[in-house]
């Protein structure tokens, strides 16, 4: 594994945010749905994500997860993705999201 140094680390943005609307997304290649996830004072930003195996869309809506919010957007079929959602990949491919372990303000960095 290679190591990165701290100034490496802060360059990534990492952002609590709060998932406020979820479609399908029957476009993508890999089933996904599609996020829009309110990270505070900056903005509502749109996401794709291959968590169909283990959320449900009414499971979504409301969750807090944890996203990396400086990468360039990204078009996915028909659709922009602005952040990377962040979660735990299993060997199945089933992704568990990463969460904060208590409610915290949208927008909010992880360090």
């Amino acid at each position: 594994m290679s190591q990165i140094t701290w100034d490496d680390f802060v360059k990534v943005e990492i952002r609590a945010g709060t998932i406020t609307r979820v479609e399908d997304f029957p476009e993508a290649k890999k089933p996904a749905y599609k996020l829009w996830i309110d990270f505070g004072k900056f903005g509502i930003k749109k996401s794709s994500a291959q968590i169909t195996k283990l959320y449900k869309k009414e499971d979504l809506l409301n969750k807090q997860i944890i996203a990396v919010t400086n990468f360039p957007p990204k078009q996915i079929a028909n659709f922009i993705s602005e952040v990377l959602v962040l979660g735990v990949v299993l060997e199945n491919n089933e992704v568990v999201l990463l969460q904060p372990e208590r409610e915290v303000p949208d927008g909010y960095r992880i360090l």
